[in-house]
């Protein structure tokens, strides 16, 4: 039963996390510093299971720690500064569990990395140590077991600081201060000047991870336990707190009578008791636990670690009022197992994973529609069997596994351009995605590089949304894409029939697309995880176990010779080394010792039997279209996922961004006939825009042509042989071409990223462009800039070079200017107008010029240049 309730008192909160290689002595550890700080009457030891802190069956069963556990424990005040109240986590310490580990770290405000003092440092030593400088977690090292034969501290020393650096100092005594003068500058100045640095300054060396101090004891006689919490009291400091509310959530978990509890660090403000978290759910009690038992709180100040009762929506790593959201986890499951439960529903088999999901995200349960099977990803065996005991007492189901599967990954070789396009009746979306390799590791990135005029932004965001709400199949055998940097380049929507579905499906497919295209020039590559391993045997069976990581596709580092024995490191696909510790305890009778760590995923050693094994057809899975729906007489048709680029609607420029250096984009028959369809449809939306002026503004007739003569030429043309009208003589003199300089500055991606560091530079970059232009094709350019912002300015207008260029007045734009210029001298001149706006469009046709997109004659522009340099060079 819990206490009453009581208020917590202001005190030095510091949370500090227990982390080991398994069987280190880390829970014995934990036991020995509750019962020195007073917090334990007795002791308990795990061998006898009893120990305080593991608090589950299957703890005590297995003599190992699997899920984290908490304990309280409070500190004298030293001098003048307040007590300290130190929150112990104890973590586990197995592989199998080491998500569990990673989460507790996120909470963290200083660490104890426990090491055995006759083993060392580990494999896994090493992961929680990459782990520890990740979250940037200042630590404290504890070698322990130093009351066994063959414990050496100078030796144990020599190795922390060859494999974690000289910060690593001994602290049992009084520390050397030469040792710590070269750990940061503040402390050599305080050695040199007073012979030893002060408490306040070495205190802040550690918090910033330049200092580490070291302690060898043996934990289970309560040697070296008084120093180590000496320390803990009075070389660390609270970590600044949010002023205002902030929290973050690092675990998920259920008690006995089945209360959803949220593990939480108050990082800033007060969360008191029935207060509505973010997100509007209510925190219907506080729970500060001690172990098994816990005591109630009415308000929780920050530092401390409380499990709150009442919200059901929560999830481990989420950041709550001013804190943020944590970092992905680095660690992953890399084997895939089906779960089988005979005497039950798969629902409910599935209904039950996915509550322990919610207390354990890296479980990814699965549920495959196809097969009717529920899959889950696991670290190991032992967390297989860990599994498989919570589901028969917490939920009464004897599941079952199967053999575990690798899970593959696919990611790109080399940049390629996606194309999805929607268009059954009513309904219209495209979109251009750039696919290309990102670094390994990096997961799946999202970018968008598109300009506002050629898709809204509303659109843009909607585009982005698809591609982050799910994971992306590849092509090879169905696996998660994953290491690629997805960039939105371009895309169009319809006025009227566009909606948001319409940009999921075009979005899914143009992924596809992409993919296909590239697993067509073989740019796809499987990926497949792999292993760090450590192998430690006798130096005799070393010849075996090179000859074995060889036959297994792995590489090692040259053997390392301790004495009788030797240690082989390096790394290795998990495929082939499954099963392999068995081997290694038949051939060295019991004396080797193999250990391996995640490291990630890299090249599959064998993707040509994978691919087959898998028996995925791309074509074949109609959950993941790479084709395209087209529109044509009033009916959807699908159209090829290789013919989708000849009949896009929109020219992206990836494909010149994508040809190699020096060599012009290849142009088939596809490309020719969509720059002919652009070409037919730029003629039809002029009849469209001629419509629409004509309908506003009334029918275009000829000069000196008025109504009544209209109607009488008509009426004549009823009975009479219309004789041939001579032609209109051709203007003469030069073209003239206005440009709206702000319109094709913002419309052309080379322009528009000048402008972000200068607009100045992006102006005098478009006024060369448009000299060299005119001067090839023998035209007048005007290039138009606004100024009608600016108070009280006149027009200017200078010449430069063969290019005359207008600034407007006061309260006159660009649209303004080039529609009275348009109108005087498309009366004598031919006359073109380059502008985007459709406005403007519209008007300078009425008036008889000839309208160029931005786009349009940037690929104009395009060719001229290139038919100068062939010039030149001839």
């Amino acid at each position: 039963m819990p206490k009453q309730q009581e208020t917590p008192t202001p005190r030095k909160y510091i949370c500090t996390g227990l982390l080991a290689h398994v069987d280190s002595g880390k829970t014995t550890l934990a036991e020995g510093l509750l019962y020195r700080a007073g917090a334990l009457r007795r002791l308990g030891r795990v061998d006898h299971r009893d120990a305080f802190l593991d608090t589950d069956a299957q703890e005590r069963a297995r003599g190992i720690t699997i899920f984290a556990k908490q304990a309280v424990l409070t500190l004298p005040a030293a001098g003048s500064g307040p007590e300290t109240c130190i929150t112990l986590l104890d973590t586990p310490g197995h592989v199998d569990f080491s998500a569990e580990a990673e989460r507790a770290l996120q909470v963290l405000d200083y660490a104890v990395l426990v090491i055995s003092g006759t083993d060392g440092v580990q494999a896994h030593t090493e992961t929680l140590w990459k782990l520890l400088a990740r979250y940037r977690v200042p630590t404290f090292v504890f070698v322990n077991k130093m009351d066994l034969r063959g414990a050496d501290a100078a030796v144990r020393l020599r190795e922390l600081r060859g494999r974690f650096g000289d910060g690593c100092v001994d602290f049992t005594g009084e520390p050397d201060p030469e040792a710590l003068a070269l750990c940061s500058e503040p402390l050599m100045e305080e050695v040199l000047a007073n012979g030893a640095p002060a408490p306040d300054t070495l205190a802040a060396a550690i918090a910033r991870r330049q200092v580490f101090p070291c302690f060898f004891g043996a934990a289970l006689r309560l040697e070296g336990l008084d120093r180590l919490l000496e320390a803990l009291q009075a070389l660390t400091r609270m970590p600044p707190v949010w002023p205002e509310f902030g929290a973050r959530v690092f675990k998920i978990s259920q008690d006995d009578a089945g209360t959803r509890l949220t593990w939480l660090k108050v990082t800033g403000g007060t969360l008191p008791v029935k207060a509505v978290l973010p997100g509007g759910e209510k925190a219907d009690a506080l729970r500060l636990y001690n172990g098994s038992k816990f005591r109630l709180v009415n308000a929780a100040v920050p530092g401390m670690v409380v499990a709150v009762a009442g919200p059901a929506r929560t999830r481990p790593g989420q950041g709550l009022g001013a804190e943020a959201d944590a970092e992905a986890p680095l660690l992953e499951p890399v084997l895939n197992y089906r779960a089988d439960c005979p005497g039950a529903d798969p629902h409910t088999l599935l209904k039950a994973l996915q509550t322990l999901e919610d207390e354990d995200p890296q479980l990814h349960v699965a549920w495959r529609d196809d097969l009717a099977e529920v899959h889950v990803q696991l670290m190991g065996e032992v967390q297989l069997e860990i599994l498989q005991s919570i589901l028969q007492s917490r939920f009464g189901l004897a599941v079952s596994f199967s053999e575990g599967g690798i899970l593959y990954k696919e990611t790109l070789t080399a940049a390629v351009e996606g194309i999805g396009h929607y268009e059954p009746l009513r309904h219209y979306a495209e979109v251009h995605l750039l696919l290309e390799p990102a670094p390994r590791g990096s997961g799946v990135q999202l970018a968008a590089d598109c300009p506002p005029d050629t898709l809204a932004e509303n659109w843009q965001r909607l585009v982005l949304t698809h591609l982050a709400e799910r994971t992306h199949p590849g092509v090879l055998t169905g696996a998660p894409l994953t290491d690629v940097k997805i960039t939105l380049a371009a895309g169009r929507a319809h006025q009227k029939h566009t909606e948001g579905g319409d940009f999921r499906q075009a979005t899914y497919r143009a992924v596809r697309q992409g993919l296909r295209t590239a697993a067509a020039r073989g740019a796809v590559q499987l990926l497949e995880p792999w292993y760090d391993f450590t192998l430690e045997l006798p130096a005799g069976a070393v010849g075996r176990a090179m000859a074995d990581v060889q036959r297994m596709c792995g590489a090692f580092d040259a053997p390392e010779t301790l004495g009788d024995t030797a240690r082989l490191r390096g790394r290795l696909p998990v495929a082939t080394a499954r099963g392999y510790a068995r081997e290694v305890a038949a051939y060295t009778h019991g004396l080797g010792r193999w250990n391996v760590l995640p490291a990630g995923y890299d090249a599959c050693h064998d993707a040509e039997s994978v691919i087959a094994a898998s028996g995925y057809d791309p074509a074949a899975d109609v959950e993941n279209p790479a084709d395209s729906v087209f529109c044509s007489h009033g009916a959807g048709y699908t159209v090829p996922w290789d013919e989708v680029p000849a009949r896009a609607h929109v020219d992206s420029g990836l494909t010149r961004r994508l040809s190699p250096a020096g060599q012009p984009p290849e142009e088939d028959a596809g490309a020719r006939r969509r720059r002919a369809e652009a070409y037919r449809g730029t003629l039809e939306q002029d009849k469209e825009l001629l419509a629409i002026f004509e309908r506003t503004y009334g029918k275009i007739r000829r000069r000196g042509e008025n109504g009544a003569d209209a109607q009488k030429a008509a009426r004549a043309a009823l009975h009479t042989v219309p004789a041939r009208t001579p032609p209109r003589p051709q203007p003469t003199g030069p073209d003239y071409l206005l440009v709206d300089g702000y319109n094709v500055i913002f419309a052309w991606d080379e322009l528009r990223r000048l402008a972000e560091g200068s607009l100045d530079a992006a102006r005098r970059r478009l006024m060369d462009i448009l000299c060299n232009y005119a001067g090839y094709r023998r035209c007048v350019p005007i290039l138009v800039f606004d100024a009608y912002k600016v108070r009280g300015g006149a027009r200017e207008v200078e010449r430069y070079h063969n290019l005359y260029v207008v600034y407007t007045r006061e309260a006159e734009t660009a649209d303004m200017y080039i529609e009275r210029a348009t109108h005087e001298l498309a009366k004598e001149r031919r006359t073109r107008v380059v502008s985007s706006d459709g406005a403007e469009q519209v008007i300078v046709l009425g008036h008889g010029a000839l309208r160029v997109s931005a786009r349009a004659f940037a690929e104009e522009v395009a060719a001229v240049e290139k038919e100068i340099r062939e010039f030149l060079q001839e």
